[in-house]
């Protein structure tokens, strides 16, 4: 059993501690923004912020998060107002299918609150998730827009 901190509530979750974080969320708790890619932590779909750190939630366990606060897309926005990166998702046009865009808009997130400004070499060095549909030109055009919002 673990009790994990998922956007602001509490969760007791009947798993073993080696349980990928991604699972939990989505299977015990009911969180479907996240999604499943490789299961390897490559891809980057699964992206959740863990004490605002953007981590790919199939490759953390349950025992390495007890304790934290765990953010899922579904936590994102705030106060019934989209956030500024979701937002400049919207504007830009970015999604096509969509799969990967929850992990890419929280890996996203987490490199404005470290660096408010990126630089396109910034993006490049932080942003490694993958995007079947190829929307990377749009994806920085929406992340250059959240950062001056």
């Amino acid at each position: 059993m673990a009790n994990l901190t998922i956007n602001g509530k509490s969760f007791n979750v009947d798993a073993e501690p080696d349980t990928p974080l991604l699972w939990a969320i989505r299977e015990n708790v009911g969180l479907t923004g996240t999604k499943y890619g490789c299961g390897i932590a490559q891809c980057g779909a699964c992206t959740v912020h863990v004490d605002g750190v953007a981590m790919r939630s199939c490759g953390v366990t349950l025992s390495e998060v007890a304790g934290k606060q765990i953010t899922t897309i579904e936590g994102l926005a705030a106060g019934g107002a989209l956030h500024k990166v979701q937002q400049a998702w919207i504007n830009a046009d970015v999604p096509q299918c969509g799969y990967c865009q929850s992990g890419m808009i929280m890996a996203v997130a987490a490199l404005l609150k470290e660096k408010p400004k990126p630089t396109d070499q910034d993006i490049n060095d932080a942003i490694t998730n993958i995007c079947r549909c190829g929307t990377f030109q749009q994806v920085r055009e929406a992340i250059h827009a959240a950062a001056n919002a």
